[in-house]
Formats: C-alpha cells, structure tokens, sequence
C-alpha cells in the first residue's frame, strides 16, 4: 500500500505541472505562433491524467517513510519529463517520441543538451517551454511542491532529503521543512527577477531575457537561437550571464541564512563556497594564459572574454556556448570538462559531485597519508570546523565509486553501439554531470541529433541519473529496498 500512497502524491504533482503549461500557452496565444492547440491539450492531457491518479489513489493516503521519498522523487523526475515532451510531440511534427522525452529530461534536469535542430524557426511558445523547463528543475520541483505539502495534509523532510543535493543532507535551516522550502524558493526567484532584468538593461529583448533568465539561473544552458550568445555577440549580455552563473553555482542556503542573519560573510566563511570562487578564478586566469601562449586570440582582452564566459560556463554544468572552443589546444577544453564534474556547490542548481565531495575526499586523502607516517595519532577529517561524522565519509566514499562504474559502464556502452571514444565518454560525462556539451560529435557547435535512439535513451538515463545524485535511483533496484 506504501507504493500507492506514492502514487497519490505523484498525481498530485503531475496536476499542479499543468499549471506550468500555461505560461507557453499565454504565450502562444498572445503571438500567434501556431502552439495554441499543442499546449492547451497538453495543459488538459496533463491535469486530467493527474487528478485521476491523485483520485484513484487517495485512499491510501498516509504520512511518508524514508523509503517513500526516494521512491516519490525518482517517479516524479521520470515521469514529469514525459508530460514535459506531450507540447513538444503536438507542435513540432516528425519529433520522435524517443528525442521528446529526451529534450524534455535535458530541460528538467538543467543538463541543456539537445536534438532540436532550427532553434531560431520554433515557435516562441515551444522555446519559452524548454527554457522554462529549466527553471522548474534548477532548484527541484519537488522542493517547491514541500513548500505546500503542509496544504495537503503530508509531510515533507524525506522529499527535501532525498532531493537536495549533496552529502549533508540533515542540516535544518529553519524548524519547519515547508519554511525551508519557501526561503529557499524566495532566495531563487528574486535571483531569478534580477537576472530578467539585467538581462533586459544588457540590451536582449523581454521574451528572450526571460528564457535566458531561467537557463541561467536554473544553469540549463537552453538557448533560443542555434548560435546561442553568439547571435548577440555583446560583452555586457555575456557579463550578466557570467555572473549569474556564478551566483547559482553557489549554495543557495547560503543566501538564505544570508538574508536571515542581514550579512554576506556567512558566505564567505563557507569553506565551499571559497574553493568553489578560488578554482573558477585560477580556472579562468590559467586557461586565459594558456591561450595567450598559444596565440589563439591576437587581443588579450578578447581570450579573456571567451575564456571566462565559457569555463564559467562549463564549470557551473550551464552550458552556453559562444564559440567553439572545441577549436582550442586540447589541454583546455579537456580542463573544462573536468571542472564540470565537481566544481559547483550542493545546494546550487549546478550538477556533477559537487565541490564539498571533492574537499571532503582531498581531506580524506590527507588523513590517510598522515596514518602511514603516525599510524595512532588521532587525526579525523574536519570541514568547517567540525569533525565529518564516519557515515559521511562512508557514503561519500560509495557516491565516488558509484559515480565511476557508472560513468566507465555507460561510456563503454555508448562506444560499444558505434560512437568513438572521445564522443562517447564526453557525452557520458557531460549528461551524467548535467553539463550538456561534450566533445567530438556532441562538441560545442554539434548536438545529440546524430545519436540512435539506443544512444539517446542512454544519455537519458545519464541525465537523470546525474541529477538526482546516482544513490538516490540505484537504491530503488536493491532488493532490500522492496522488502517490509
């Protein structure tokens, strides 16, 4: 009956999807563009197929268990792409089923890959549907939806945990879980405003600053035109989105705890949060540098400006592109691709294993060179100046392991169905990492259009996989999950 009760839970969130739907919609109608149809079926398809899983199930209803969360969420972030393709399969004809669902995860999930090719030619309600897509998956619809789970009558601490990103995973921001919740989503959406209007003031039209506002700050990476910030070819839009980037790569409970206390230094003080600016900055100075020395750009200005954009870019798992930098002495788009794997904060709306991960596992290191020379001397790992309990270390230990079997499984997979190696692990990394450009065929100026329908199932699974942290799926094919 646990499984029912999900159920319930899950109609209840593929309802309140539809409402998402009418955002395209009003902008279909007010355009004109031919979407009209495609999303007022969808917004009906979606609504009516929730509430009648909502009613069928109600019945069951009861307080979640742990288990519930990680069952609750892995369908949730399965089944909302499939009703986020239905707009996509009505408006555009010759789609396939397997490329909706695939466009569809890539916008959920902020990885920002894509096998639509003509972006400039959609309608602007389908665009405006992608993008927005990302800002619903950037911090987690299903932190939003524990922000009214207190509405209807059900408990919300195991959906945040099994969520939110990262390792730590039990620190309380406020004494309520909905409260959390609302700060949380307050702290995303004025971030979210600002963006539109700097984006706005930096010279992009409304329509435009607001789909790039939601594939900034949800570091999405979806574009409306083919050639991306190109198509501006503007260092003060580039500015603004480098910005931001940065600003959602950070931990968001740190501006929430920020506004609360009425200071930045909580910020700074974060040890990840530090790391996290400290790499971005060596990153962008020492590829900048490199490039000079290879005299890829004659102005060191203008490295500069490429450079910054698109590490920032990578770096944050957003995704945009403006030039090829595919193009550049292999050493520096191969460093990108790297940061991409862990540089972002948990708690950001960025992907990959997360900088506390990496700190954590350095310190880990450290600690054990340190037993070899003085094996007794007490020495435990220490982050943020307390001591990281054992089980901390234990799970993030398993998350690395996990992350690499996964990782070389599914690379050896997609070379095993054609790709060559340089294709097929980028794209394993840049889905697994929510990243969304890879190398090769999946490169900055490529897609995955190219891909077979086996080829873009797996980087499906990738994607989902990646965005909701490996464990959090996995743990529902271990037979000791289903046992009573």
């Amino acid at each position: 009956m646990g499984s029912l009760a999900v159920v319930a839970l899950v109609g209840r969130l593929v309802a309140l999807f539809a409402a998402f739907m009418l955002v395209p919609l009003g902008f279909a109608w007010i355009g004109h563009d031919g979407g009209e149809r495609a999303f007022l079926l969808s917004t009906l398809i979606t609504a009516g197929l929730g509430g009648a899983m909502s009613l069928a199930a109600r019945r069951f209803r009861r307080e979640l268990q742990p288990r519930d969360g990680f069952l609750l969420v892995s369908l949730t972030w399965t089944l909302l792409p499939a009703f986020g393709a239905l707009p996509l399969l009505l408006a555009l004809p010759g789609l396939s089923v397997t490329d909706a669902y695939f466009e569809a995860m890539s916008g959920f999930t902020a990885t920002g890959s894509t096998v639509i090719p003509g972006l400039d030619h959609l309608p602007l309600s389908v665009n405006v549907w992608r993008c927005l897509l990302q800002l619903i998956g950037g911090l987690g619809i299903v932190v939003l939806v524990v922000a009214v789970l207190p509405l209807l009558g059900i408990g919300g601490t195991q959906l945040l945990r099994a969520e939110t990103a990262g390792p730590m995973k039990d620190q309380k921001l406020t004494p309520r879980i909905a409260e959390t919740a609302r700060g949380l989503w307050s702290v995303y959406f004025g971030m979210a405003l600002a963006c539109f209007l700097a984006f706005r003031a930096a010279g992009m039209g409304w329509a435009d600053a607001f789909m790039h506002m939601c594939t900034t700050v949800g570091l999405g990476g979806f574009s409306s035109y083919d050639a991306g910030f190109m198509h501006w070819n503007s260092a003060e839009i580039e500015a603004v989105a480098v910005v931001f980037m940065v600003l959602a790569g950070v931990n968001f409970a740190l501006y929430f705890v920020a506004l609360r206390r009425r200071s930045l230094t909580v910020v700074w003080r974060d040890a990840e949060a530090r790391a996290y600016i400290a790499v971005l900055v060596l990153a962008v100075l020492g590829i900048t540098l490199y490039l000079q020395l290879h005299h890829v750009y004659d102005d060191p200005w203008t490295t500069l400006r490429h450079v910054m954009f698109n590490v920032v870019s990578v770096a944050t798992t957003t995704g945009f592109t403006h030039v090829d930098y595919a193009l550049w002495p292999a050493f520096a788009p191969a460093l990108m691709l790297l940061l991409g794997c862990f540089v972002t904060c948990a708690g950001s709306t960025g992907g990959g294993l997360k900088m506390v991960r990496m700190l954590l596992l350095l310190k880990q290191a450290r600690r054990e060179l340190v037993r070899i020379v003085h094996p007794n001397v007490v020495n435990p790992v220490v982050f943020g100046g307390a001591a990281v309990d054992a089980r901390v270390m234990q799970s993030v230990i398993a998350y690395m392991m996990m992350y690499g079997a996964t990782l070389v499984a599914l690379s050896m997979v997609l070379v095993f169905t054609g790709l060559d190696l340089v294709t097929a692990f980028s794209a394993v990394v840049g889905s697994l990492n929510n990243i969304g450009p890879g190398l090769g065929q999946v490169g900055p100026s490529g897609s995955y259009a190219g891909f077979s329908d086996l080829q873009t199932w797996i980087c499906t699974v990738a994607m989902l996989l990646g965005r909701l942290e490996l464990l959090s799926v996995l743990v529902l094919l271990t037979p000791q999950f289903w046992r009573r």
